[in-house]
């Protein structure tokens, strides 16, 4: 298509709204054009962009075993009220009265739909393993959103959900995942570091973020600095073998979040592999492995879930995997 009749919406004057230069960029180059705060409209440039970073996290969750499904944006509160998160999420869940006086939500997550949907359907473990995900719109309502897309109220996110017969099948998932988003975030052109992270209210006893180091970073991040050398696997890599000694060389060396940080761990490093940085939140992909109430199930002993969520704009990817029991 000729320039003549594209439309690309480009302004001379930076708008006093935007903080970062990703965001003063984006916008200046007719990318996208803020509606509300947080909420974007994406112009023809950024959706192109928006939908090639889509295309690579399909190729690696395909290439890891995953399968694509679709869920709707609206969810049934009762569905979060059995799981007992309703309340979890406060103010940042966006809650809806239909015309019925039906209480729904616009989802900010997908763990209750998707068990919801697959405990509908699998009858037997022989069903099992199996690792669905979707690309859907999530709304989460920020107190303060920032930095453009890096910090909005709505945003486009991955998430995948596993379910595996026992525990070691979900660490095989979990691996699976970890692998993946390495993978993601080095075709996306992005050096992500692995840490130790909080899960939050999806719970769990293993989590990491991988976060992707920014000079406008809001958070600090603690690591060896070997971190910052070590390879990614490459395209070759093979999903059905046994991934846990890469993840186990991603995760041997000392990397962690604020929240997590253990001072006395990170001092034992030598003082040149030491390296404090600033890092956004924004631009994370974590993976965590907590446990689903046994009221979700309807057998015993009940499979092992796992989950994985991935949001991205053309500045910023973060995702997130969980396992559970």
């Amino acid at each position: 298509m000729r320039l003549s009749r594209y439309f690309l919406p480009i302004l001379k004057e930076t708008p006093k709204e935007a903080e970062i230069v990703s965001h003063r960029l984006m916008l200046r180059a007719g990318m996208m054009r803020q509606q509300s705060a947080g909420i974007y409209s994406w112009l023809p440039l950024g959706l192109k962009v928006l939908d090639k970073v889509g295309r690579i996290v399909r190729e690696e969750q395909n290439r890891s075993g995953a399968i694509e499904i679709l869920m709707p944006t609206i969810q049934s509160a009762d569905l979060w009220r059995e799981s007992g998160r309703y309340d979890d999420y406060g103010k940042e869940m966006l809650r809806i009265t239909d015309r019925h006086e039906r209480e729904m939500l616009f989802g900010p997550t997908n763990e209750e739909m998707i068990t919801d949907i697959f405990r509908s359907y699998v009858r037997s473990y022989r069903d099992l393993p199996r690792n669905l995900y979707h690309i859907q719109w999530k709304f989460r309502d920020e107190v303060r959103p920032r930095f453009g897309v890096m910090r909005g109220r709505e945003f486009l996110m991955k998430d995948a959900y596993s379910f595996d017969v026992d525990q070691e099948g979900a660490r095989r998932a979990y691996n699976r995942m970890f692998v993946a988003y390495l993978r993601t975030f080095e075709r996306l052109g992005l050096k992500a570091i692995p840490m130790k992270a909080d899960s939050g209210p999806i719970g769990g006893d293993m989590t990491h973020e991988f976060i992707v180091l920014a000079s406008t970073g809001e958070s600090a991040v603690f690591l060896d600095r070997e971190l910052l050398e070590t390879p990614v696997p490459g395209a070759d890599v093979d999903f059905e073998s046994d991934l846990s000694p890469i993840v186990a060389d991603w995760t041997a060396k000392y990397a962690a979040t604020e929240e997590m940080h253990d001072e006395a761990a990170f001092a034992e490093l030598p003082a040149n592999r030491q390296v404090t940085r600033a890092a956004s939140r924004s631009a994370t992909s974590s993976i965590s492995a907590p446990s689903i109430p046994s009221r979700w199930a309807r057998r015993s002993p009940a499979p092992t879930a796992s989950s994985a969520r991935c949001t991205w704009a053309p500045t910023a990817s973060a995702c997130r995997a969980s396992s559970r029991p």
